[in-house]
Order: C-alpha cells, then structure tokens, then sequence
C-alpha cells in the first residue's frame, strides 16, 4: 500500500540505510531508524508507525522478537522479521510474537515489495474483523433482548448482560458449560421441563421458537416468562458452527394480556347482568299492570265483603297472593334498576341500629352478631327502606353460609373514592362515601361463584331453599342509588361485603321537611286520566269514583289530548301512566301543562330515572302496583302540593 509508514529496527546501520532507500523506492515512508529494542519502542510511541521491520537480533537487553510482542501489546504495530538464521529454533522462539512474515537476509526488492504488502493486507483485514467483533459485541451488549451463543456440541460461548440478568449466570461462569445448566425452562402451568430450542436446532439444524407459556429457572429461584426463538449458527464454508438464542421477558406483555381478559370479561359480565337486567325490568313492568288490576279489585271486593262472608278468606288468600307477587317484581325491578326510591338523606348508623332486632330474629343462637358503627358519619343520600332492605338481604344471606354457627360482623364507616378507584369498580362519581361492612365465617365461594353471584335465579342452595333473588336484590338497589359492591370471599374463608353508599350533600340534608299527611283522600277534582293498560285503567276510574272525584279517561296520549280539549270544565290532575304507546306520559303532561296552567301531574309507574331521563327528581310518582289506599294518598297529595314558583304545578 503506497505511502504507509513503516519503522526501520535494524542494528547494522548500512544494511538499515539500504532498507530505508529501497522502501522510499517502493513508494513507502519510513518514520525512522532503531538499533536497539528502546529506540524502537520509542520511536513507535511517537509516529505509530502501521508496519515495523524487525531484525531479530539487536544489540541491549531485548532482542527482536521480545520488541516485536512490546510493539504488537502497546501499539497493535504488526512485525515483519528481518533474518539471516530462518531454522526451525528461531522460527518457533518467534512464534509468540505472530509477525507477519520474514525476509531473509539478502533479499530481493520485490520480496521485499510482496511480503510488507501481504503483511499490511492481513494486518487490515484482522483490524475490520476486530471492530466488526466489537461492533458486534456492543450491539449485542446494548440491545433489550438476551442472546445466548453455543458452539455445535451446545457449549455456550457467549452471553450478553441481558442473558446473564435473567439466567443468574454470568459470562464468566457460563462459558465452556452446557447449554442446559445455563438456560433451564419448563411449562408455566404444567411444571413439566420445556422443549429446549437448542437442543432442537442442534438436532435439525432449523430455526425454532419457544413454545407458549415457557419459564425460565434462574439461578437462585426466579422465575421469568419469556419467548423467542433459537437459530443455527453456520460458517463460511455454510458448515453447522453453533446455535444462537435470543429471548426476552415477557413478564409486561402477560401482565397485559391478563388485565385485557379481566378487562374483557368484565365487560361481557356486565353486558350480561345489563340484558338479564332489561328482560327482567320488562317482565315486572308487564306483570305489575296485571298486580295492580287483581291487588286492587281483591281489595275493593274484600273490603266491600263483611268479615263473616264465606269468600272473605279467599278474596283475603287473593290479595296475600297478590302482595307477594308484587314484592317478587320488586325485587326483579331493584335488580334491573328500575324500580321506584324514595331517596333522601338518611343516617346509615341509625337504619343498621334500626334492622338489628330483626336481624337478630332471623339469625339462629349460634351465630355470634357483632356490631362496628363508625362515628360522625354523614348521611347518605339512599332510600332508608332500600337500603334496610339491602341489609337483610346481605344477613340472610350470611345465614345461609353458616349453618354449623360462625360470627356475622357488621361495620360502617366513612370513606373518599377516588377517580382512580372509581373507574376501576365502575362508579360514575367520586368524592364522599359511607361504606356498610357485613362479614361472615361461612363457607366462602370460589371464582366461579363469585362471578355469578348476583345474577337473578342464580343459586348454590338446594331446591326450594331461595329465589336466587337476595343478591341480585342488593345489586340492584346499590347500583340504583349510585354506589357499588366489592365482594372479598375465599373457600372456607368466609365473605365480606362491602356496599358504598355515596353522600348526600349539605343542602340535600338541610331539604328533608315533608308536609302533613293530608287528613281525607276523598276529594271533588276532575282528573284526567290516562293509562293504556285497560283493566289498570277500569280500577283507577272505579277507585276515584268512590271517592267523589270527577274522571275523563283515556286509553292513549292523543286520545287524552282531545278529550282535555273538548273539556269547558277546569282540568285539576292529570294522572298518566309513563309508558304509553304514541306519546310517552312525560311529553303528555308538558303539552297538557302548557294548554292548563295550573294543572297538577301525577305520574303512573313500575320504572323510574331511566324512563324519565333522569329527570325524577321534583315530580309525583305512584309505583305500581299499587292498593286502592296509595292511589287516593298519592292523588291527594299532588292536589294539595303548591306549585313551584315560576314553573308548572
């Protein structure tokens, strides 16, 4: 290679001087002359020559060769021997020192010429193949993934730093060991060892994967998942050389994969609790009509029966059917969520205290009942018979789980729920809460259980032992009230419950004054009433008719609207079912509101806030089904309420 500098170490200084011109002949540089191993050293240090020619003898302490190994360790200076003694001794006392090649003495300027430009040539190639070595070595260090390397007996030869984290080997240790000390996996739910890709490529000489669900064993016990695959190894000549594995923890992506399936089936769980929900809402609306039509014509009819009549405990045994119908489409309806509350600001401490005597009717002697009532609580904002009803349900239920005996605790506190926290359970608000602890001693549940456990008709007990309907109950009023459940239960170690209730605010407790009852339901009014349903509307009629009132019925909203318009007469209610086909209560009484100012509304009802929008807050409500009683109560109580300043009555 023209122009490459080459140091000069002879001690014959004629022979030294030939060399120097031969090589300015040649195209080369010489940076100097050396006669003896320090003046060669230093010379080095300072021009860094690319190629020295060494004699093999010098004058001083150190000869050629021992120069030749100081220049190749200190300054990657490749050697070319200068001799005139090439027998065997000399040649192998120069092996240590890997020179480039020899000259012997005399020779030839194209020897000359040949051997110094072969010398340089593979002094190039070994320098590119060591950095390509490095680069190599660094990219390997540096990258995210572990690699293993292996000769082609399966003896490592290498590990990178990510390699030795997860394996617990390091480079040191495992170099010149087995491939199966180093790298031990098994299956993740089996316990079973895995197929070891190494062994496979060694066996096929193919590139293959790790199998789904592989651990690897570290040294000291930890345990991380991990995939990839192995490849062969394969030299220049396409000959099989070794085996590389590059793997990786996965340990993230499976943390993933399982928060998506909870995520996921959490979400199918709660699409499925959303349809058993409607279906139910659906058929307790229907059959709450057909309630009201028998709960209020046995009751006019055994009212109207003197108590010696001979049907007057068969009318007695129809309206008792009728009532327990009823409070089986109560329950239907606080499990879809559509049944009617009374919200208000209501003590939790006080309805716990309140239940307690009947709770303690319905536990037998062999559970222990402890009682927690966390002090200063502010009150929630809930319906106090709801949430009673809630508590029985969730002792009961308690009950049942420890027939041997055991201990029923309950505990209430106050609580903060944050964005976060409320996310994750699926609660629209945030802030305030009071929670009512019941924990029992009982059997517990397993997953399974757990999952299903508020489903409606769902049920561990054996037939005729329940309904299925306790907890889907509980489900129903708590989400209702705009609270939610956490359920904490293992098998054979019990369950707690934990029902939030979120708090009414300071002006919600300062509002809680109601008017007198007022003294008679009869009444003189004219009431409009509409009800599409014509046995519920028949009864109505009848009930306000006994009762002195005027009624103008109708079977639709339209039809309602034509009547009150043909009407001369002062329209004082008008009682409308919300669910009506053409036109839905709600828009009939804006439009009848606007047409009669004054008017009062009283709404009909098995639904609640979903079918009002949300707006039910401020209006008259009867939930059906209804007696005779509650309709003339509700009826008066909307005729005697004032109208709200500047708004309709």
């Amino acid at each position: 290679m023209a122009g490459s500098r080459i140091l000069i170490v002879e001690d014959e200084v004629l022979v030294a001087r030939d060399i120097e011109q031969q090589l300015r002949s040649l195209g080369y540089e010489p940076t100097g002359i050396a006669g003896t191993a320090e003046e060669a050293l230093a010379l080095a240090s300072a021009d860094r020559p690319q190629l020295a020619l060494m004699d093999i003898r010098l004058r001083g302490e150190m000869d050629g060769i021992e120069t030749a190994c100081e220049l190749r360790s200190r300054f990657a200076v490749p050697v070319i021997f200068l001799t005139a003694h090439a027998d065997e001794a000399t040649v192998a006392r120069a092996r240590p020192a890997q020179p480039y090649g020899y000259l012997l003495k005399p020779f030839h300027e194209l020897d000359l010429r040949t051997t110094i430009e072969m010398a340089l040539y593979k002094h190039d190639a070994e320098r590119r193949l060591r950095e390509s070595e490095r680069r190599y070595a660094t990219t390997l260090a540096s990258i995210g993934d572990a690699v293993i390397a292996t000769d082609g007996k399966g003896i490592v030869t290498f590990l990178n730093p990510v390699a030795e984290n997860l394996t617990g080997w390091s480079s040191v240790e495992a170099v010149g060991r087995n491939f199966t000390d180093v790298f031990e996996i098994v299956n993740q739910f089996t316990r079973l060892p895995a197929e070891n890709p190494v062994a496979r490529v060694l066996a096929e000489g193919t590139t293959v994967g790790l199998a789904n669900h592989t651990v690897l064993l570290a040294r000291g016990g930890r345990e991380t998942p991990i995939d990839d695959c192995a490849a062969p190894i394969h030299d220049d000549d396409g000959a099989f050389a070794g085996v590389v594995l590059v793997f990786r923890d996965v340990s993230e992506r499976y943390e993933s994969e399982r928060a998506r399936e909870r995520l996921e089936e959490e979400l199918r769980q709660a699409h499925k609790m959303e349809a058993i929900g409607r279906l139910a809402g659906g058929i307790a609306h229907d059959f709450n009509n057909l309630l009201t039509v028998i709960k209020g014509y046995g009751e006019i009819v055994r009212d109207e029966l003197p108590p010696t009549h001979e049907l007057h405990p068969l009318i007695e045994d129809i309206c008792t059917a009728s009532t327990r119908a009823a409070d089986l489409t109560r329950q239907l309806l606080a499990f879809s969520r559509r049944q009617v509350l009374s919200t208000q600001p209501a003590d939790l401490n006080g309805i716990v205290k309140g239940a307690m005597r009947m709770i303690g009717r319905l536990i037998t002697e062999s559970v222990e009942i402890s009682s927690d009532y966390g002090e200063g609580l502010p009150h929630v904002n809930a319906d106090p018979v709801q949430v009673e009803q809630v508590l029985l349900n969730l002792a009961v239920n308690a009950r049942d789980a420890m027939p041997d005996g055991g201990r029923l605790a309950f505990a209430t506190r106050r609580a903060i729920l944050d964005a976060e926290r409320a996310r994750a359970v699926g609660c629209t608000r945030t802030g305030p809460f009071c929670t009512l602890t019941v924990a029992d001693t009982g059997h517990g549940m397993d997953s399974a259980t757990r999952a299903r456990i508020f489903e409606p008709f769902f049920t561990t007990k054996a037939p005729g032992g329940g309904t299925g309907l306790g907890l889907a109950t509980v489900y129903g009023i708590v989400k209702q009230t705009g609270g939610f459940i956490e359920v904490d239960s293992f098998p054979g170690k019990g369950a707690r419950f934990t029902v939030w209730f979120p708090c009414a605010t300071e002006a919600e407790v300062a509002d809680t004054e109601t008017p007198p009852p007022p003294e008679s339901h009869r009444g003189h009014e004219t009431v409009l009433l509409v009800e599409d349903e014509d046995g519920v509307r028949r009864l109505c009629r009848h009930i306000l008719q006994r009762n002195g009132y005027d009624v103008v019925e109708a079977a639709d909203g339209v039809a309602a609207m034509q009547a009150a318009a043909r009407l001369t007469r002062p329209i004082h209610l008008l009682l409308t079912d919300l669910v009506m086909p053409k036109m839905s209560g709600r828009v009939l009484a804006d439009l009848v509101v606007g047409q009669h100012p004054g008017i009062k509304v009283l709404f009909m009802s098995g639904y609640s806030e979903s079918v009002l929008g949300g707006q039910a807050e401020g209006i008259e409500l009867v939930s059906k089904p209804f007696t005779a009683d509650g309709l003339l109560k509700a009826v008066r109580k909307a005729l005697d309420v004032d109208p709200a300043p500047g708004g309709p009555a």
